[in-house]
Formats: structure tokens, C-alpha cells, sequence
């Protein structure tokens, strides 16, 4: 009987090759929105070096002003999604362990007036109330993207399953033991989705923190549509969007971090 002889290629378990492509397929769906972000902004930056620009707009493209337009969207957008995360979902714990249905419809109640509220008519309200600038626009913000994040939390502590949380009180925890090492992790997944949406919902709203003094990149999208310069109103609008997609997309990598491998198994 003739031996068999096998090449180097065929020494490879089979099985691996799969997986390999398998990875390298997920890495590249991955990075999908770091390359239409990098599209954009070079077809942008293209488009605008071709321009003759004049004296208004040489004075707004260049890159000292951009950057600290950037800047202060992103301090006015992160700051008002922690002090969310701080305030709402110790909210959603307190409403989700209510039983009074009176109690919890005022506090959801209260919570949807920002986001029912147009984001315009929000911040120029408290403007008009309080005073202009970045403390008003902040607080705005934080109004705006309280309720996703609130109704998250309580969604994602309601669907724990009973029977674990009973079982851990049968192995003698107490309700905050309960609370922090049963009901939290487990509502983790649900809970981040909600501070994602709030983060890309800061981002977008942070716009119209300019009608008030307050800065960002909203300057040079009314600074553009007010003098009718194109170029202007067009590269603040990319930058917003680019800034929108690459901080959901950082948010989408850290929630998959930390998602416990069980809870992505159920996906």
C-alpha cells in the first residue's frame, strides 16, 4: 500500500482556518467606521484645498480655530454624559425598587420633559431663565439625554431573571449584595446601550450650545449658514457627524469589554 504523504499545507488542522478568517472578518467589520470616517474627512479636506477661500473663511478653516471649536464640543458632550451617568442611573435604581406607580410615573415624567422639549427650545429656555453660556448649555445636555439612560437601567435591573436574584438571597446576601453583584452585572449590557445612546445624543445636541455663547462646533455651522459660506456650514457639519460615529463606535468597543461573555451568547 502506496504511503501518504502530506504537504506542509495540509499538516494545518482544518478547523483553524475558519476561525483565522472568522477573526480577521470581525477585526474588519470592526473598523468599518474608522474607514468612513477617514473617507470623509480626507474627500472633505480635499474638496476644501481646491477652494479659493476668502478672508472669512481662511479665518474659520485653519486648524488653531477647528481645534478649539473640537475641543469644547467634546468637553461640553463627555462632561454631560458622565454627570448623566452619575445622576441617572442611581435614579433608575431608586425608581426600578419603587412599588408606588405614582412615584415612578412622576419621576419618568419629569425625566421625559427634556427630551420631549425640542433642543433648541430647552437651552434657549434656560438661557432665558438662568443666563447664557457653558453652564447653561451643560445643564441642558444633561436634561436632554437623562432618559435613556434612566429607562435603560431600569429595564436592564426588571429582566433579571427572579430565580437568581432569589437564590442569592437564599446563599444569605443582603439587598445590596444582591443589587452589586447579582442584578448590576447582569443589567450591565442594557445599561451601557442606554449611556451610548445619551453619549451620541450629547454630541449631535451639543450644536446648539452656540445659540447661547457656550462654543463648539455649532459655530461654525450657523457662523456658515449666517454668511452664506458653504465651505464652513459643510466642514463643521462633517466634523459633528465624524465626532458622533468615532465616539459610538469607542462606546461600542468598551460595552463589548465589558459585557460578560454569557450575556453576548444570549445576543
Amino acid at each position: 500500500m502506496p504511503s501518504v504523504i502530506e504537504s506542509p499545507t495540509t499538516s494545518i488542522p482544518l478547523s483553524q482556518q475558519p476561525a483565522r478568517k472568522g477573526g480577521a472578518s470581525r477585526v474588519l467589520k470592526k473598523l468599518i467606521p474608522l474607514f468612513i470616517i477617514a473617507i470623509g474627512l480626507l474627500a472633505l479636506w480635499l474638496w476644501v484645498s481646491s477652494l479659493e477661500l476668502d478672508s472669512i473663511e481662511q479665518r474659520t478653516l485653519n486648524a488653531d480655530y477647528i481645534g478649539a471649536r473640537i475641543r469644547e464640543h467634546l468637553v461640553l458632550a463627555i462632561l454631560a454624559s458622565v454627570l448623566v451617568a452619575v445622576l441617572a442611573i442611581p435614579a433608575g435604581i431608586l425608581v426600578s425598587r419603587t412599588k408606588s406607580p405614582i412615584v415612578r410615573s412622576i419621576i419618568i415624567g419629569i425625566a421625559n420633559i427634556g427630551q420631549a422639549t425640542p433642543a433648541v427650545g430647552l437651552v434657549i429656555l434656560l438661557a432665558i431663565w438662568w443666563q447664557t453660556g457653558f453652564s447653561t448649555a451643560l445643564i441642558a445636555l444633561v436634561a436632554y439625554s437623562f432618559l435613556p439612560v434612566l429607562r435603560n437601567t431600569m429595564t436592564g435591573l426588571e429582566q433579571v431573571d427572579p430565580n437568581m436574584k432569589e437564590a442569592a438571597r437564599g446563599m444569605g446576601m443582603r439587598p445590596a449584595q444582591v443589587l452589586f453583584r447579582v442584578e448590576l452585572p447582569l443589567a450591565v449590557p442594557v445599561i451601557l446601550a442606554g449611556l451610548r445612546t445619551a453619549l451620541v445624543f450629547a454630541v449631535g445636541v451639543a450644536t446648539v450650545a452656540t445659540f447661547i455663547n457656550a462654543g463648539g462646533l455649532g459655530d461654525m455651522i450657523v457662523n456658515g449658514l449666517k454668511l452664506q459660506r458653504f465651505p464652513v456650514l459643510l466642514t463643521g457639519a462633517v466634523l459633528v457627524a465624524a465626532i458622533a460615529i468615532f465616539i459610538d463606535w469607542i462606546a461600542g468597543l468598551i460595552e463589548e469589554a465589558v459585557t460578560p461573555d454569557d450575556a453576548k451568547s444570549r445576543r
